[in-house]
């Protein structure tokens, strides 16, 4: 199942992405892929108090299943990067969709909290992880001029399933109980094969090998018949072969792409990311809690998170379209460093909200805040490495995510259950954020600039932020170089063959005007003592 060998020419090359057309099918895959993989942790929350008493086990027993789901869905960031290296996106989310739902199917018929943890958690968890990193991979490749709000629309994903996932859990487990809901989210969960199905990769395979049959049947076509023919098709495949062994040996993809690293932009991306992440999720994590601990009823310290769901929804798709502007796309790196600035200052300032009025004024900043950063992260690291690149650069990155998850929210309750005070976790939560931002924007300030004053070295595979486009077209015109060079290599021997015809008419004509024509006799022996063809057609029509 693996790919072709890439030095028999059947690697496919990129092509120019179509922005548009099929491309808002694979779109739509991916804002149902994105709005499964965010969601679904947190929407399963809703069976844990069944689960408690079923199993006997505690909250914080039920809660590993979530995490675990979260940790497969970062942690084997580099594994979905081999595999779509070496199988492709489609395969790969066919089998992410059936591991996703074998998953939850087999959560129905646990007896116990470890095989939750095995199927729900790993297998679920897993599977997800498969679908979501190569539909970004896809939407990278089929957008290019409307990529930014393409990553906005897909992001939007995240908390529309969050709002409906919740809701139908619910109503699941009152009608069903626990095991009928995870088997009927299973059944869901196979719709992920569906968008792995329309994800049609983008190659120039096919194009190759017709333009290869074209050019030997013209070159057929266009050569006299018999042994020159033939010699004139192998003296173009020798040319073809001669200009190959000029140039260097294409080397077979890597199935991990280490040399990322030598990108200064990849690294400051991935430093800033990591501190980023230690604090973006601790509020809104806390945030219920917190409400509860200043007065609030249960009910409307729930809909805090409504409020933050309901601005992110339109939030992501907005910032999309703002970063997809000519002046603003250039510098879209920093318009991400606003945002994680922005998103920092809001939990910094609400620290210390006393009231009702002022977390609701705190959630639709950080709303806005959180869409911002949820809308641009990808399409940052897409501009920063390239869509070649991109497989691998998401896998490492989201590796170095899953540290920051595991150390960031964890550490936060245990402040909280030690310091017995919020507003010390929102300040160093809401640094944190600031901390990423100002390195980010610094950074790329410093380190890239002065990068850009150098003259870029010509071909150079590891640098990012170019336009897929233009890598595109490049291809397509070197293809269309060596096609032209097999025309003309063809008519070239064709008009050989007509210069030396040419010639011997001249030299025949001469010879006439000097030693008085051909002697008269029959056409043989003519042809025998040295007048050509043309003289003796001359000869007969006189």
């Amino acid at each position: 199942m693996g790919r072709p060998d890439p030095e028999e020419g059947q690697l496919p090359a990129p092509v120019k992405p179509p922005d548009g057309g099929w491309g808002w099918i694979v779109l739509l895959g991916c804002f149902v892929i994105t709005g499964f993989s965010y969601a679904f942790p947190k929407a399963v929350s809703v069976y844990f108090k069944e689960l408690m008493k079923d199993f006997h086990v505690g909250y914080s027993d039920t809660a590993w299943i979530s995490s675990i789901m979260l940790a497969m869905l970062y942690g084997t960031g580099p594994v979905c990067s081999i595999m779509v290296n070496q199988f492709g996106c489609r395969p790969v989310m066919l089998i992410g969709g059936l591991l996703a739902s074998a998953g939850m199917i087999l959560a129905s018929f646990t007896t116990n909290i470890i095989e939750l943890y095995l199927t729900a958690g790993v297998l679920t968890g897993l599977g997800m992880a498969l679908n979501f990193q190569p539909s970004l991979i896809m939407l990278g490749t089929y957008f290019d001029k409307r990529r930014p709000l393409a990553n906005g629309l897909a992001a939007a994903g995240s908390p529309v399933f969050l709002s409906s996932l919740s809701p139908l859990g619910q109503v699941l487990l009152e009608k069903f109980g626990w095991r009928g809901g995870f088997l009927i989210m299973g059944g869901l969960l196979l719709n992920c094969c569906t968008c792995g199905a329309v994800m049609r990769p983008l190659d120039m395979g096919m194009k190759r090998k017709m333009g290869k049959a074209q050019d030997k049947y013209e070159a057929k076509e266009m050569l006299p018949i018999g042994g020159k023919s033939e010699e004139g098709i192998s003296t173009t495949d020798g040319t073809k072969k001669g200009k190959k062994a000029k140039k260097k040996p294409k080397k077979g993809k890597k199935l991990l792409d280490f040399s990322i690293f030598s990108n200064r932009g990849f690294i400051i991306y991935t430093i800033s990311k990591f501190i980023l992440v230690l604090g973006l999720f601790v509020p809104p994590i806390l945030l219920v809690n917190y409400a509860k601990d200043t007065g609030v009823p249960d009910t409307e310290a729930a809909f805090l998170l409504s409020i933050i769901g309901f601005i992110d929804i339109f939030a992501r798709p907005a910032c999309g379209m703002v970063a997809g502007l000519k002046w603003v796309r250039p510098h879209v790196a920093y318009l991400f460093s606003f945002s994680m600035l922005f998103n920092g200052l809001t939990d910094i300032c609400s620290a210390r909200a006393s009231n009702y009025t002022g977390l609701v004024i705190f959630c639709v900043f950080f709303g806005i805040s959180y869409g911002m950063v949820g809308a641009l992260q990808f399409e940052v690291l897409m501009a920063i490495v390239g869509s070649q690149k991109f497989s691998s650069a998401i896998g490492l990155v989201l590796l170095i995510e899953a540290f920051a998850v595991l150390i960031g929210p964890p550490s936060a309750g245990r402040l909280v259950d030690a310091l017995k005070n919020y507003e010390v976790i929102f300040y160093l939560a809401g640094s944190e954020v600031v901390l990423s931002a100002l390195f980010l924007g610094v950074a790329s300030y410093c380190c890239l600039n002065r990068g850009k004053k150098e003259p870029p070295p010509e071909n150079n595979p590891a640098a990012g932020g170019g336009s897929d486009t233009e890598e595109a077209e490049s291809d397509v015109q070197e293809a269309e170089e060596h096609s032209s060079d097999n025309h003309q290599l063809a008519h070239s021997t064709d008009n050989a063959v007509v210069a030396a015809s040419e010639e011997a008419n001249h030299v025949a004509e001469e010879q006439r005007g000097e030693g008085g024509g051909c002697p008269a006799g029959d056409g043989e022996v003519l042809a025998r003592d040295g007048c050509n063809a043309d003289q003796m057609v001359e000869r007969d029509s006189f």
